[in-house]
């Protein structure tokens, strides 16, 4: 196992996650200033998670042909780009490009993962693998605390104490162009690293021959797949794991579009508090599934914690249009979002445990398919329910998401 360079990839994929996370969380009150509904801010958040389901096989199949390093590069300064755009944007139809752009050049996670295959055998590549969950977590604990600061009065009363007070007066008049422009030159910061200091790992000289091209949701080899797989199951739980996983994935991006709006509409909350929200849930993502998860592996059984997480997201889920101040409102996106920590990795495990062993890795390519699709439906989803009543989206997806309850029940009745 190459350490130096499993460091320097975690650190590439950490600091570009830096820059999503804080974008994250100030999309809809950017879209607002441009009066978008609740729908278009729905799309705006889709469109990003579109763009990737459908490039990212691409930019993977070409990592296997012209290296890791050149689609990392690609990827990153794909980025700086977006969000420059994100920060210039003056319009609704621009700040649209700027996330279609960040999606189209969104290949940098699926390209890491492949760069940790190639440095990893076999023992350690559980662990190598867990850095890029690590990374997310990171990035969504660190990125919505940093646009908090960086869009907060008090710290543009800092930079004007500084002796800098035009530049404190622009922040004011564009707040969120700063955050855009730091998540450019986070980006940035990986595109160097890239650069300088991640050798290559696909012997590119060598005649390529065929790779294997994860299938797209969209194309019949994608379900033929998961039908040839059915027989293979170990437990015949596959393809309803899968769907959980899918219904796992919308409940959660349901919240990306319904859950600011919510919180502004209902609870006259401002993009700073709702920012500080979001990183409260990337703490109790971090403190579980990074420290608690494995202990918890080993006390009970995985389809048991599997259950435990679906019966508390959906409580979660559902108790939010509930909350009446900021206080319940915390309680409430913790009860969720703790529930999110327990069923995201015991779902993953439990898929790879359905599969059959001389196809793990095509399976896992095929349910992060559907989770992506997933990410793509939910926001808009979340927007177009919340148009209709505040409360909608979040009753509404926690009854979708409840029937992953059932598929956990019946995990647990075929092991008994």
């Amino acid at each position: 196992m190459n350490k130096p360079a499993l460091a320097t990839v975690f650190l590439v994929v950490m600091i570009d996650l830096l820059g999503f996370g804080i974008v994250l969380p100030l999309l809809p009150f950017y879209a607002q200033e441009f009066a978008a509904s609740a729908i278009m801010i729905g799309l705006l958040y889709s469109v990003y998670s579109f763009m990737q389901l459908i490039f990212s096989p691409i930019w993977g199949s070409w990592s296997d042909r012209i290296g890791r390093r050149p689609i990392m590069l690609l990827s990153t300064f794909g980025a700086v780009i977006a969000y420059i755009i994100f920060g210039f944007a003056e319009s609704l139809g621009v700040l649209f490009f700027s996330r279609i752009v960040a999606g189209t050049m969104g290949g940098n996670i699926s390209t890491a993962q492949a760069y940790i295959a190639d440095i990893t055998d076999a023992e350690n590549r559980a662990r190598g693998m867990g850095l890029i969950g690590a990374a997310f977590g990171i990035g969504f604990v660190i990125g919505p605390a940093t646009a908090t600061a960086l869009i907060h009065p008090a710290f543009h009363e800092f930079v004007a104490s500084m002796g800098f007070t035009q530049f404190a007066d622009w922040m004011s008049e564009n707040r969120f162009a700063l955050p855009g422009f730091f998540a450019a030159f986070l980006s940035f910061c990986s595109f160097l690293m890239v650069l300088f200091k991640l050798p290559e790992t696909v012997d590119t000289s060598k005649k390529h021959t065929g790779s294997f091209r994860r299938p797209s949701v969209f194309t019949p080899q994608f379900w033929r797949l998961l039908s040839d797989q059915k027989s293979k199951s170990s437990r015949g739980f596959l393809i309803p794991l899968i769907i959980g996983f899918f219904l796992l994935s919308f409940g959660e991006s349901s919240l990306y579009s319904a859950f600011p709006l919510f919180a502004e509409g209902q609870l006259n909350m401002t993009a700073e508090e709702v920012g500080i929200q979001f990183f409260y849930i990337g703490i109790i993502a971090v403190i579980v599934q990074g420290f608690l998860i494995k202990p918890l592996t080993n006390l009970f059984a995985e389809e048991k914690l599997f259950m435990v997480g679906n019966i508390l997201m959906v409580i979660g889920l559902g108790l939010i249009p509930l909350a009446h101040n900021m206080l319940t409102l915390a309680l409430f996106l913790g009860v969720m979002a703790l529930g999110k920590s327990l069923n995201t990795p015991t779902i993953t495990s439990l898929i790879s445990k359905e599969a059959g062993t001389d196809n793990v890795g095509a399976i896992m390519g095929a349910s992060q398919g559907l989770s992506g699709l997933g990410r793509m439906i939910g926001p808009t989803w979340g927007g177009a329910l919340f148009a209709v009543y505040f409360g909608l989206p979040f009753g509404a997806t926690a009854l979708i998401v409840a029937t992953t309850i059932w598929i956990a029940f019946g995990l647990i009745v075929k092991k008994e």
